[in-house]
């Protein structure tokens, strides 16, 4: 139906056609998987599954690849948000809302070690995530190698550095880790 997922969880030891066929269309399209003992596709569908449990997106997904030409092209100073390993949906949605309140022009997220994006993430983010694009990076090494090399600054925050966030100029190309 053109949906995309957050995640795709596959029984542990199927086989046959349609197992081949399924994991064919989840590989072409890069969406996340993850193989599960049958007990954990237990108890998310209390046993009435056919070894396959998928999560839907509550938002479409963006690329990259994509966003920053376009933000180029309007000139603009891409503005991007790097979330890594931000696993609590509320914390995920608390971020898009500052995000998107702070100018952000995309959020970026891995694939994996990420929260889901759901209907509680959209809540907490007071629509926000409807808003701002959020895009998914399979390699997010990879792709912050692409964001530099499209010009981009990287910033990263942490608790232990020796600048403070408001001595910063924020008039250039930059995406903040």
């Amino acid at each position: 139906a053109g949906r995309e997922f957050e995640k795709v969880m596959v029984q542990k030891g199927l086989t046959g056609d349609l197992y081949r066929e399924l994991m064919q269309k989840l590989r072409a399209t890069g969406t996340p998987l993850q193989m599960v003992p049958p007990e954990t596709l237990h108890r998310l569908t209390n046993g009435n599954h056919q070894g396959v449990a998928a999560f839907v997106s509550a938002i479409t997904y963006q690329p990259i690849e994509q966003i920053i030409p376009m933000l180029f092209e309007q000139g603009r100073n891409p503005f991007i948000l790097i979330l890594d390993r931000v696993t609590d949906v509320r914390n995920f949605g608390a971020i898009a809302r500052t995000a998107e309140c702070a100018g952000v022009d995309a959020i970026l997220i891995p694939d994996h070690n990420s929260a889901r994006i759901t209907a509680d993430a959209v809540k907490t983010s007071a629509g926000a995530l409807h808003t701002i694009p959020v895009c998914r990076a399979t390699n997010l090494f990879q792709t912050v190698k692409f964001l530099k090399n499209s010009g981009i600054t990287i910033f990263a925050a942490t608790e232990k550095g020796n600048i403070h966030y408001h001595s910063m100029a924020y008039d250039q190309p930059l995406a903040l880790i």
